[in-house]
């Protein structure tokens, strides 16, 4: 079944399968489309694009593309570079964000079961993963993680379509410092399914953590709260489903409380939040009998333990749940009347307070997160919008049709920021192309949203619910009657004998009015409120306060991401595809549209790469006449008791406090509309999620479910593909755009690298004025080194990967240098000495012993030592090279001409890790301590430090002392001075120079092989330093000076040979030009008898001993055996001379006269 296997270019030899980006396809049809989507599908590639928009099909088993592998595959890289993932637009969104300094959102979308979630799960993953921070930041992230499964376990249930599917609306806020570390929070919830507390459809079941406390409750637990068999429960046995396949509520039931433990919710208050929700489980078992047309409990003894849970008297609950009070006018008299319900109503109010518990508990727990993850202020965001999906079941009801007008809401932003914009930009560039027709869901929103001319569905609802008494039966025909006389008439609405049919943009769904008044009136009244109020337990008596009448004040957002999911069959299985549903899902959601659309070819000079489709920019209207000026999203806390709710009419549901039942309002319409305009004020990223079937098994792709595809209003027919006259190819087009995208990331990278160098030469200038400040006073300094610049990396790391592999993932280095460390015998090894903020990292070299690479020589880490666990680092007074580390076991001994610079940042990295500056020692007898195992002996090695002749160091070495003799260096009280010469290149002039001498002294050669110059066996002389064993002195021979030099500071630099000039030969001109050579061949010598010119006079000149690179703009570069004109010499060391035409600086130490 398997497509032909071939390799992405782009991604080390991934295979791939069908067609990346659907903008490709040469026939944008629902069947090529399908076609395109099934066949990744069953090769296990579950993500593709259509320009920016990630389609993701579900594919209903665990895919192994979610590892660290990916992670670190995907950060930072582009689109192009690596195969379609949930990764890629992740990273994506995080740059753009740092880039552009602008919040982001990503919309997904998608039905029941395509895997919205858990595409929300791994953003949020993936954003953890890749950004930085300290403690505080990784507590932000667990909590970002963590709560994941405490809303899952309250919001989340099981459904016939999704055995794991979101009851509530949620706008997941992650709030990022200008560093790109997240450090804060928010979340928006909205629409909880509050009816699903009370009952259930066939084979669905209750909130997840019902049936998590009665599965994992802890036999004490079950004996507090009195805990079942789920069977006993009237609130979870109506549709006789206990158990979810691949669901263990054990386990969960752990999760959610460690979740509630890392938010910070103490154990006291999770055992309340416990305690109330098994009273409501034993609240749903009272029941009501008629007793003379007046309500009767059945049985008393069930009043008893839900009133204890919930901390009020079982009387007054008695009373509460049978009567109630209601206010009487009548002129300017008031007076209350207690009215006695019949079973009816009563078991109506039973169930209102059964759901205002839960929804108020679920707001309880949404603000505990927000509280653990707000912060101060506001800077960048990344919103995460997961909703659930279009709903269309056997019977749909008023909670269906609120998820699909929500739906409609957001389906308008998909066609506003990628198919409208997307043409009307094509119109405003002056192309020429052939209009894509689409259908428009505005006119479906309308028709459930208007107001007037004429009403919308809603309207006429809120009438009807307004002049309802009682309960809603007879409500709900004359609702019926009433739209029928409003909108029969619209192409978009049918009604039938038990409710109406709505045409959504998804298909069309058939509603059934019963219960639609009711539940959208859905009153708590005033008693129950009080009767709430009065419990022993504050912590239920806070979940009603005295007047909850404003909303609450909703978090600033960022700019949406399109993603989209796709269910690719209906039994969550990973084997099955639905290619009817897929096909369905692909045409109901604009897929197709959207491929033709991106497909469209830029061909204006200013826009050669296709757009994303036209993210919206603040200032402007909103979407269809949405209303964007809203300055808040959603309110944090809403819930189906709240659906209705407006200022005039007064805040519907449990939240209501006034004595009367509120009128319902349109709150479902506001809060649709703000969050749109929440996402429009946000960059917007989408992620489409396909469901591919209803068996829910993997690799099922039910083919039956394409045909209804076919034939969507305003969607062009089977083969049409509209596009540009004399348009090339889309694959052509993109490999241009490919091209171009690459061309500016290569520009872009070296005006990066030369910015980078431009800020790193000024910061290391004053680093190396403050670790002058340490060694003041304390240790003389070599002539040559006190004013060389620091560099950091003299190893370019950049391109050794074999010593990146020991470092972690994107940690900086401050140092890299290659030094030699002595062992116990003082024997010298070289080894490479990395630090970064928070360890030090020595690495050596050894042979392989074993295995095919036997004999080859590796990079092996000899030493990762945390810089916290260091003990202070000991130099002598004389100007060497020396050092040691001081650790908890041994000590290492080390030698680097750069230790200053590494010193200065060390001491830097020790005192922001442990708030107290390094110990440093100074002394010219030092100690270190070696290891105990091993030839040689353990214990401490000495270490002499006495005075010589020259600035070589002289080692001798007796049993375990080592005597190292070294001239007088700089006083220790010399300080780095400026260079006192204006900047700029020399003017170039025969004439003696009049500027004054440079006042730094000038660098001195380099010592071994990796500095800026040749080796030392290439000039014939003997090692710079040499160790000699016995009791007698040695003077070394004579050479050049030995310090470190500062043209290593720059080790990538290119030198002047290294230059490729090949580009600058004539090309060969042909046989016009070999004739023209012949002409010229035969034409007589010029200046034949005549005088030869005079040999012109040399002055001074030198030949280079060493390779120097220039290190600034008014210094010469030089390689081995040049010569360089002397024009002047300078007693600092520093001397002016011409080479190749130019004039500049050169230390005098690097050249011979001749």
């Amino acid at each position: 079944m398997g497509s032909k296997e071939r390799f992405h270019w782009q991604s080390h030899n991934v295979k791939q399968s069908g067609v990346d980006d659907m903008v490709l396809l040469p026939q944008i049809t629902e069947d090529a489309i399908a076609a395109n989507l099934r066949k990744r599908f069953m090769d296990d590639y579950i993500f593709t694009y259509i320009g920016s928009v990630l389609i993701s099909v579900n594919p209903f088993k665990q895919m192994p593309y979610f590892t660290d592998r990916e992670i670190d595959l995907y950060q930072g890289a582009a689109q192009y570079e690596n195969p379609p993932h949930i990764y890629a637009l992740t990273d994506n969104m995080y740059r753009n964000m740092l880039i552009d300094c602008e919040n982001q959102c990503v919309i997904i979308s998608g039905e029941s079961g395509a895997g919205k979630t858990v595409a929300a799960k791994y953003i949020m993953g993936y954003i953890s993963k890749v950004s930085g921070g300290g403690e505080k930041v990784q507590h932000v992230k667990d909590i970002i993680l963590q709560s994941n499964p405490l809303l899952e376990a309250f919001g989340n249930a099981k459904t016939v379509r999704n055995n794991n599917s979101s009851r509530f609306g949620k706008y997941f806020e992650i709030q990022f410092s200008r560093g790109g570390e997240p450090d804060g929070g928010k979340i928006s919830n909205f629409l909880l399914e509050k009816s699903r507390v009370v009952m259930q459809n066939e084979n669905e079941r209750n909130f997840h953590i019902y049936y998590q406390l009665l599965e994992g409750a802890s036999q004490e637990q079950r004996q507090n709260l009195g805990l079942m068999t789920p069977d006993y429960y009237y609130y979870l046995n109506q549709s006789d489903t206990y158990q979810v396949d691949g669901t263990d509520d054990r386990s969960d039931f752990g999760e959610t409380l460690s979740a509630m433990q890392v938010i910070g919710i103490p154990p006291s208050i999770q055992q309340l939040v416990l305690q109330l929700v098994a009273g409501i489980l034993h609240l749903g078992n009272i029941s009501f009998c008629e007793d003379g047309n007046y309500a009767r409990v059945e049985s008393v003894d069930l009043l008893a333990f839900p009133a204890y849970l919930l901390g009020i008297d079982s009387g007054r609950l008695q009373e509460k749940l049978t009567s109630r009070k209601m206010d009487s006018r009548w002129g300017g008299r008031s007076e209350s009347i207690d009215v006695t319900l019949n079973v009816e109503q009563a078991a109506y109010t039973r169930d209102a307070l059964a759901k205002g518990l839960y929804a108020r508990l679920f707001d309880f727990l949404v603000e505990a997160i927000n509280r653990a993850m707000q912060k101060p202020q506001e800077e960048y965001s990344i919103g995460v919008l997961d909703i659930y999906g279009f709903e269309i079941f056997q019977k749909n009801g008023f909670e269906q049709f609120c998820i699909n007008f929500v739906n409609e809401k957001l389906q308008q932003i998909f066609i506003e920021l990628t198919l409208k914009a997307e043409q009307e930009e094509y119109v405003q560039e002056g192309i020429r192309w052939t209009p894509i027709q689409y259908f428009n869901n505005k006119v479906v929103c309308d028709l459930i949203e208007n107001k007037l001319s004429p009403p919308g569905i809603m309207s006429v609802l809120d009438d009807v619910c307004a002049t309802m008494h009682a309960t809603g039966g007879g409500a709900d025909q004359t609702l019926l009657q009433k739209l029928q006389a409003a909108v029969g008439t619209h192409e978009h609405f049918n009604s039938w004998s038990a409710g109406f049919v709505i045409h959504h943009y998804a298909g069309k769904v058939s509603y059934d009015v019963s219960g639609f008044c009711e539940r959208n009136r859905d009153v708590l009244f005033s008693d129950l409120i009080e009767l709430m109020q009065t419990s022993e337990q504050a912590f239920s008596g806070m979940l009603f306060p005295e007047s909850w009448m404003g909303d609450k004040k909703a978090p600033a957002t960022g700019r949406p991401q399109d993603s989209l999911s796709l269910t690719p069959n209906p039994v969550a299985s990973a084997s099955v595809c639905d290619r009817h549903q897929i096909q369905q899902a692909s045409s109901s959601t604009l897929l197709v549209l959207d491929s033709r659309v991106r497909q469209t070819p830029h061909i204006s000079p200013t826009n050669v790469v296709c757009t994303s489709g036209g993210a919206h920019r603040p200032g402007t209207s909103g979407p269809c006449g949405f209303s964007i000026t809203s300055p808040h999203p959603p309110p944090v806390s809403v819930s189906w008791d709240y659906i209705q709710g407006g200022e005039k009419r007064g805040v519907r549901g449990s939240h209501l406090c006034a004595p009367h039942p509120p009128l319902p309002s349109l709150l479902p319409q506001k809060q649709a509309n703000d969050l749109v305009a929440t996402l429009m004020r946000c960059t917007p990223h989408y992620i489409r999620c396909i469901k591919p079937n209803e068996t829910k098994k993997p690799r099922d792709w039910e083919e039956n479910r394409v045909g209804q595809a076919q034939g969507k209003p305003g969607t062009a027919g089977p083969g049409e593909t509209p596009g540009f006259t004399l348009a090339p190819p889309p694959d052509q087009l993109f490999l241009l755009e490919e091209v171009r995208e690459r061309k500016f990331d290569g520009f872009a990278r070296t005006i990066q690298k030369a910015w980078r160098r431009h800020v790193a030469v000024r910061k290391y200038e004053e680093m190396r004025e403050e670790a002058s400040n340490i060694l003041l006073n304390k240790k003389e300094r070599r002539r040559n080194s006190i004013n060389r610049n620091f560099v950091g990396d003299y190893l370019g790391l950049e391109e050794r990967p074999e010593l990146r592999q020991f470092l972690g993932k994107r940690e900086r280095v401050d140092f890299a240098d290659s030094v030699t460390k002595y062992d116990r015998r003082f024997k010298p090894i070289k080894r490479d000495l990395i630090l970064t903020p928070k360890c030090v990292y020595v690495i050596g070299r050894e042979k392989v012993k074993k295995g095919p690479e036997k004999g080859q020589v590796r990079e092996v880490l000899k030493k990762k030592l945390d810089i916290q666990a260091l003990r202070g680092v000991s130099l002598s007074t004389r100007q060497d090279d020396f050092f040691i580390l001081q650790e908890d076991a041994v000590d290492s001994f080390l030698e680097s001409v750069f230790k200053t610079e590494f010193v200065s940042l060390l001491c830097k990295r020790f005192e922001e890790a442990t708030r107290r500056p390094l110990p440093l020692t100074f002394s010219d007898t030092l100690q270190f301590r070696v290891k105990k195992e091993g030839w040689g002996g353990g214990g401490t090695r000495s270490v002499t430090f006495s005075r010589g002749s020259g600035d070589l160091a002289v080692l001798k070495v007796g049993g375990r002392t080592l005597t190292v003799s070294v001239g007088d260096g700089l006083p220790k009280s010399s300080k780095p001075t400026r260079k006192g010469m204006a900047k700029g290149r020399p003017r170039r002039s025969s004439q003696a120079p009049t500027r004054a001498a440079p006042t730094r002294s000038a660098p001195g050669p380099p010592r071994g092989m990796d500095r800026n110059g040749v080796p030392p066996s290439a000039r014939g002389g003997p090692l710079p330093l040499e160790i000699m064993s016995g009791g007698g002195s040695h003077r070394p021979p004579r050479g050049p000076p030995s310090t470190s030099l500062g043209a290593s500071r720059r080790p990538r630099a290119q030198l002047p040979s290294e230059h490729n000039t090949e580009f600058l030969n004539v090309p060969d001109q042909g046989m016009a030009g070999m004739q023209r050579k012949r002409s010229v061949g035969q034409r007589p010598v010029p200046g034949v008898g005549r005088p030869k010119p005079q040999p012109r006079t040399h002055g001074p000149r030198c030949r280079a001993l060493y390779q120097y690179v220039g290190q600034d703009v008014d210094e010469l570069s030089f390689n081995v055996n040049e010569v360089i004109e002397i024009l002047m010499e300078d007693s600092s060391g520093w001397w002016k001379g011409r080479l190749h035409g130019q004039e500049g600086l050169f230390p005098g130490n690097y050249v011979e006269k001749i």
